[in-house]
């Protein structure tokens, strides 16, 4: 029986189990959202929808696919990403760096068959996508920051150049033919510039102003739209296909069935490394930007849940005949500052590139190339970030090195062993300032017959033998005249079971040249090391009482050590000081 109570009660809404929630993230979107979130998103949709459409078709070309292709990878996967993405604002689809990497991977492997590069295009999308799916379902969403910011920031500024040089071509109007490499590319324009097309530089010149005008307008007007759609109304108006301005053609209406991508199995292995580099690289920008605009939503990011999401986007563009894709920089941002709040509003967003595709695709016949140019060019001119490279050296000169190494052997090398070699560096780098400790040398006593050493970084292998090459060096360089050596590790944070070997190893050393060797400002991460290994009592006579405690030692066995050698806790709880008389330095 329903009684008044039962219904005046506001009905209660579905909720999905935990674990279906948590991997179909928008049914807790949508269940949490109200009407006014639901408006925001529409509009927000709406807007980057209408930024999509001239982007898509520009990055299609960037990527040497044809620019039709564009809009089918901005719609599915769009709605594939809503369902299983974490961020609310992170927009997916073609973004520049991809695409720069797509054609990169597909030229030399295609030879020039437009029928075939379609078709690996879409396999590529495959490959990326089952990497990212791979990768997700392991939990490795973590392991892919060993990737250093340095690293990228070297690797997206190059690749910026080299996507803006590609496109040099096009706005000049002039012809290139196969060009194989960025100083190749360079040394053809520059000796093709007596072959400009004036109007077409023209066309492209203005597109090129009006598009960097229109970013003082805001968000809410789609100037790339209007661009595109004036400039296509333009060529019939005052002819300019017939005086040399180079259309795209035909360019087919509808939306393409489903298929499952194919190819050749020597096809797939040498498209492997590409998707791999794909599959990292566009999973970063996605998961960097779904990251800063979360520190600002306070919403939660799972980086594994990411992986598959991007991971399912990309299957579901290669089987819609397009090309892989990735959350992009500038349309998450315009998403974001046209308030979305839910994924809702990427639904929208693929509803309107539909719609696009259905009603205006076939109007873009005369839609000059060198507007789609002028859009890849205004787009990656931000990309090019100096401030980042200069931040990167008056920080830590190993990471604006690695970051150098990155951005040259991008730039000049290719885009796919530009980044391995700057992982490689990196990484080189990294063991290197690891291995190599600060040491730096005070003299207290007058007659130099006493010495600090302080030492900065942690002990490891390469670094134990570092500090033990230098100290010999320095027992070799003052001769007999040394009495006592004090190695102040105060700034050495831990140590491995080499590190503290190369500590009972210089003590040894110094035994041989008849020089006292003193430890001074121990850590817990260095006398934990030193009590496994046995060698607490050669170096310490009395440990910090959590330290005791943690090794189970007796006060009859530390006795034993306080009567060796004294050493007292000093007020710093962290850091165990000789503070005898003996001791001083």
């Amino acid at each position: 029986m329903t009684t008044r109570d039962d219904r005046d009660r506001p009905p209660s809404r579905m909720v999905a189990p935990a674990w279906v929630e948590r991997r179909v993230p928008l049914l807790r979107w949508m269940r949490e959202a109200d009407a006014g979130s639901h408006r925001a998103d529409v509009l927000a949709g709406l807007t980057v929808a209408a930024m999509l459409v001239p982007q898509g078709m520009a990055y299609a070309a960037l990527a040497g696919m044809p620019p039709v292709t564009g809009l089918y990878a901005s719609v599915v996967p769009l709605v594939v990403y809503a369902l299983l993405g974490t961020s609310g604002q992170l927009a997916v689809g073609p973004v520049a760096i991809v695409s720069l990497l797509t054609a990169s991977t597909l030229a030399p492997i295609a030879e020039g068959d437009p029928g075939s590069y379609v078709a690996l295009a879409g396999m590529l999308a495959a490959l990326v996508g089952l990497i990212q799916l791979g990768l997700g379902v392991l939990r490795a969403g973590r392991l892919t920051s060993l990737l250093s910011h340095p690293v990228i920031s070297g690797f997206t500024s190059a690749a910026a150049i080299v996507i803006a040089t590609s496109q040099l071509d096009k706005l000049f109007g002039i012809r290139l033919g196969e060009v194989d490499g960025w100083m190749a590319r360079i040394g053809a324009i520059v000796t093709g510039l007596d072959g400009i097309h004036l109007l077409t530089l023209v066309v492209g010149g203005v597109a090129i102003g009006l598009l960097a005008a229109g970013k003082r307008l805001g968000n809410r007007v789609p100037v790339p739209l209007l661009v595109v759609v004036a400039a296509t109304a333009a060529v019939p108006l005052f002819g300019l296909e017939a005086r040399g301005v180079a259309v795209l053609g035909e360019v087919p209406g509808g939306f393409p069935l489903p298929a499952l991508p194919n190819a050749p199995l020597d096809a797939i292995i040498a498209l492997l490394p590409g998707a791999l580099v794909i599959a990292l690289l566009s999973y970063l920008e996605g998961i960097s930007v779904a990251r800063a605009i979360a520190s600002r939503t306070r919403d939660r990011i799972d980086p594994d849940q990411e992986l598959i999401a991007s991971g399912a986007a990309n299957l579901a563009a290669s089987v819609m005949q397009a090309f892989p894709v990735a959350g992009g920089f500038s349309r998450t941002a315009v998403n974001h500052a046209a308030g979305a709040r839910t994924p809702l509003a990427s639904i929208v967003t693929a509803a309107g590139v539909l719609l696009a595709l259905l009603v205006l695709a076939p109007l873009f016949t005369t839609l000059p190339q060198v507007v789609l140019a002028a859009v890849v060019l205004v787009a990656v001119a931000k990309l090019v970030d100096v401030r980042e490279a200069i931040h990167a050296w008056q920080v830590e000169r190993t990471d604006g090195l690695a970051l150098t190494i990155t951005f040259l052997a991008t730039l000049l090398i290719g885009v796919e062993l530009g980044i391995g070699i700057g992982i490689a560096a990196s990484l080189v780098l990294s063991l290197w300032r690891v291995g190599t400790p600060r040491v730096s040398l005070v003299e207290v006593d007058p007659t130099a017959s006493r010495h600090v050493l302080q030492v900065d970084g942690d002990l490891l292998p390469a670094s134990g033998i570092r500090l033990l090459e230098f100290v010999d060096d320095h027992l070799a360089s003052v001769g007999d005249r040394l009495e006592r050596l004090t190695l102040d590790l105060s700034g050495v944070p831990s140590a491995d079971g080499s590190g503290v070997q190369a500590l009972a190893t210089i003590d040894e050393s110094c035994r041989a040249a008849g020089v006292e060797l003193r430890l001074q400002g121990l850590r817990p991460g260095v006398v934990e090391p030193l009590c496994r290994a046995h060698l607490d009592a050669r170096f310490v006579g009395r440990l910090a009482p959590a330290v005791r405690a943690s090794h189970g030692a007796d006060e009859h066995e530390m006795s034993g050590q306080i009567d060796a050698f004294p050493w007292t806790h000093a007020n710093n709880p962290t850091t165990i000081t000789d503070t005898s008389p003996r001791g001083a330095a």
